[in-house]
Parts: structure tokens; C-alpha cells; sequence
């Protein structure tokens, strides 16, 4: 795969990445469901066997968890992939998920991260919300600045490589950059999520900071593996299931926005969900695009998005799509 610079730092990272949320496990408040630890590591050589170089997780995926299957999956490779964890959701002894923006807890957090880890740097460290479900950032201890500032001292002290930023709007990344240099911005954005193409992409565009998007596949649904009969069967503690674009009505709309992309896909002997990453990957602002895999067999069904070259034949056949979606 061909590299690309993350923003202004000296990341070269292939344009898509291995996404590390739904194999932190079940039984938390945004799991995906039981999940085996042998095959996520699986999951993970495989994704590195095809060419990715980098693993982005959060210390909160399954509190805790998933860090500590990365790095039970890194320890002892030749070759260390970038490793890219999260900060800022934090947990108590109930599970119950907090959020906190405090220098003393991003510094507890960092370190926690190291250990579960097993690195001595962090390549890319986020700020993974700058504020949580659907409150204010007042509600949360602590501000976006302060957080910065110990992410700052983080990275003097050679814990963190480079200081990035999940969640942002245009005006949180503005105060971040008052503080110190971001890398990057990870947004959600899929064809079925476009909110950041208003003013967030061409914010982090203007002011070269590098973009990894998640969920470009919009967490499995446009796949090409999803059905509705998968969809019913999700276990209770896959959040998946509640989701609206799981549900009708919206749920028809995005079935036939996949066999759209199935065709395209024919085409070019893809999938329809490298089709998906690569419509994401199309945006001049985006660097990387974060694959999640769960299993080996997963990896071959998106290793290729980032060799997709969409024509504009494609591209108006998938904008003819999401008017239908819409309609």
C-alpha cells in the first residue's frame, strides 16, 4: 500500500488501518457482542500480513480490554505496527463510563495505556471526546485545553510521539491548536454520515492535520455482509442493534444503497465495503481510514479498498444511490 503523511507529523501510515473497538469484547456499554481474544489476534497478524502498519484502539473499548489484546497481538513482532490509542473516558468499579478532561486523570490514563500496551510510546495519543453523550463540555472536569497541555507534557516526557484529537468540531480543533500541534482528527464518516464534509474536513485540510476516519463502512452495514437476518440475530450486547440505521425504516434504504454498491463492485473486483472505504478515502482531506476486523476471514473482504479507484461513472452512480436512499 502506499503510504501517506498523517498531517504535519512524521506518521507514514497505509490508507487504511486496523480498528481495534469491537474486539474489546462484550459486556460493556458499547461492546459489539462476545468476542474470542485468539481470533482478534488473528484478526490483527492478518490485517498486518496484508500490508496495514497501523492499530488504532481506545483504553474504554471494553475498559480496557482491547489494549490489552493489541498488545498481546504485538509483543514480539519484528516489525512494531503504529500504535494509536484513545483518552478521556474513563470507568469505575460498576463499569459505569465517566468523562474526564483533567490533566492528573489524562496522565493516569496514558499511563494505564502504556502498560496494558506493552510499549514505552504511544505513536498517536486522542483526546477520544471533547465531550460526552450529548452534554455540554461543562458537564465534564476539566476543558479541551487542559487536556491538551498534559498531552503537551506527555509528549515532552517522550510518553506520546504525537498528540491527536477524535469527536472535534472546527472550534474545538482551533482551541487544541492554540495549545500545541495536532496530527490529527479521527471523525465518523460513511456514506451514510457526511456531517463533517459542512466544515470539519475542510477545517483539518486548511490547517494540515491529518484525518483517520472511522466507521466508513458504517460499523458493518455497508459491508456487503450484512442482512437482515444477521441483523436480528446481533446478540442483546452488540449496540448495533439499536442503532436507527439497523432499524427500519431506514434499514430497507441502506440494504439497497449496498446492492448499488455491490454492482460498482463488480466492476472492480471489490467488495461493496472496500467500495465504501474507498468513496471515504476519495475526500482530499482524508489520510486513513479505520478498518474494524474481528476476524482473519474479515481482512480479505477490505485489504483491497485502498487500490479502488472510483470513476466519476461510480461516483454518480452511488450519489443516484443515496438519492434513492433519501427519497
Amino acid at each position: 500500500m502506499t503510504l501517506r503523511t498523517l498531517g504535519q507529523s512524521d506518521l507514514k501510515i497505509t490508507p487504511i488501518g486496523i480498528g481495534a473497538w469491537a474486539i474489546g469484547g462484550g459486556e460493556w456499554e458499547f461492546a459489539w457482542g462476545p468476542q474470542e481474544d485468539e481470533q482478534s489476534i488473528s484478526a490483527i497478524h492478518a490485517g498486518l500480513a496484508s500490508g496495514m502498519n497501523w492499530i488504532d484502539t481506545a483504553a474504554v473499548y471494553g475498559l480496557g480490554h482491547s489494549e490489552t489484546v493489541v498488545g498481546r497481538a504485538i509483543k514480539g513482532l519484528r516489525t512494531r505496527p503504529y500504535i494509536f490509542t484513545k483518552c478521556s473516558l474513563v470507568w469505575d468499579k460498576s463499569r459505569k463510563i465517566s468523562h474526564n478532561l483533567q490533566a492528573a486523570s489524562i496522565r493516569r490514563e496514558a499511563e494505564s495505556s502504556l502498560k496494558r500496551l506493552g510499549v514505552d510510546t504511544i505513536d498517536l495519543y486522542q483526546i477520544h471526546w471533547p465531550a460526552w453523550s450529548g452534554r455540554p463540555e461543562s458537564a465534564s472536569p476539566g476543558s479541551i485545553e487542559e487536556a491538551v497541555g498534559a498531552l503537551a507534557e506527555l509528549k515532552a516526557q517522550g510518553k506520546i510521539r504525537h498528540i491527536g484529537v477524535s469527536n472535534f468540531n472546527a472550534q474545538q480543533m482551533q482551541r487544541a491548536l492554540s495549545v500545541a500541534p495536532i496530527a490529527s482528527l479521527q471523525p465518523p464518516y460513511s456514506l451514510l454520515a457526511t456531517e463533517v464534509e459542512a466544515s470539519i474536513l475542510p477545517f483539518a485540510l486548511a490547517h494540515q492535520i491529518g484525518v483517520i476516519v472511522y466507521s466508513p463502512m458504517a460499523s458493518g452495514l455497508l459491508s456487503g455482509g450484512m442482512t437482515r437476518e444477521r441483523i436480528a440475530a446481533l446478540p442483546e450486547d452488540d449496540w448495533r442493534k439499536h442503532s436507527p440505521n439497523f432499524q427500519e425504516p431506514l434499514l430497507s434504504r441502506n440494504l439497497r444503497l449496498v446492492e448499488t454498491l455491490r454492482g460498482i463492485g463488480q466492476r472492480h473486483k471489490a467488495t461493496p465495503g472496500e467500495v465504501a472505504i474507498a468513496w471515504a478515502l476519495r475526500n482530499p482531506a482524508v489520510t486513513g481510514a479505520i478498518i474494524g476486523v474481528r476476524s482473519a476471514q474479515q481482512v480479505s473482504g477490505i485489504a483491497g479498498a485502498a487500490d479502488v479507484q472510483l470513476s466519476p461513472a461510480d461516483i454518480l452512480d452511488i450519489e443516484q444511490g443515496l438519492t434513492r436512499r433519501a427519497a
